[in-house]
Formats: structure tokens, sequence, C-alpha cells
């Protein structure tokens, strides 16, 4: 199951690191949704992981300097697999939502949330990005493995 794990979190950071770079190459025709976008989906993962490692964790929608965004999503991939392989995943970890709400979920449960929101919100962006213009990342998944 780590291994499995470990592997979504290779392709949730490799297709965050193209989103990134394609929003980069193209800053001045994307719109500010696009730019909010990719800041919330690298931050939702940031969030999720420090639940889990009780740190301080960003706002959902902050808005981090760009030039910031390769070294946030290097930073959420190396903590989201030290949590995978320091911790038992089926552990079940108290935590509020941003609303101030208490949930219990298990450590598998919140990482694949966060892969799956990740998803989730690069298919938005590429929608956003063809409005605009600009090719959209093919990013399923089975192309990443062939």
């Amino acid at each position: 199951m780590k291994e499995k794990l470990i592997d979504l979190f290779d392709y949730t950071y490799h297709f965050n690191k193209e989103m990134i770079r394609i929003i980069s190459e193209n800053i001045s025709e994307v719109g500010e949704k696009t730019v909010n976008l990719i800041n919330h989906t690298l931050n939702a993962q940031q969030i999720w992981n420090s639940r889990i490692l009780g740190e301080k964790s960003f706002e959902v929608w902050q808005i981090n300097p760009f030039e910031e965004l390769n070294d946030i999503n290097h930073q959420n991939y190396l903590k989201s697999i030290e949590i995978i392989k320091n911790f038992d995943v089926d552990t079940i970890i108290e935590y509020q939502n941003s609303r101030g709400a208490k949930f219990e979920n298990s450590i598998f449960e919140m990482l694949f949330q966060a892969i799956n929101h990740s998803t989730y919100h690069r298919g938005q962006i590429n929608s956003l990005l063809k409005q605009d213009g600009i090719e959209p990342i093919l990013t399923d998944y089975i192309f990443y493995k062939r």
C-alpha cells in the first residue's frame, strides 16, 4: 500500500510541477482564477500534511509568491513521502477544518484526499488554460505510467 501511495504522490508532484511550468510560461495570458487554483491546490496538500504532522498550516486560499510555487510543491512532496514512510497509514488523526469543525480520519484517507483534490483542480486549471487559448497538459495517470 505504501509503495502505491508513493507512486501516486510521484504522479501528483510531477503534474503539479508541469502545471506551474505552463502557467509560468503563459503568465500574461492566464487569468487570476488559474493562479488562485494552482495556489489552492498546493495549499491544500500542505494543509493535509500539516494536520497529520501537527504543524502550522497555510490558509486554504492564500496566494504565495509565484516564484515559490515549485519549492512549495517540492516540500509538499517530501512531507507526504515522509508521512507515508514513517507513519501507519491506518492511524486515525483528529483535526479541525478551516472553519474550526472537528473531524477524525485515517492518514490514508487524508493523503488520498490530497491526491484526489490535486487531480480535480488540475482538471479545472486545464479547462481554464484552454479557455485562455493555451494548450492544456494531458495529465491522465495512465499516460504518466506509460
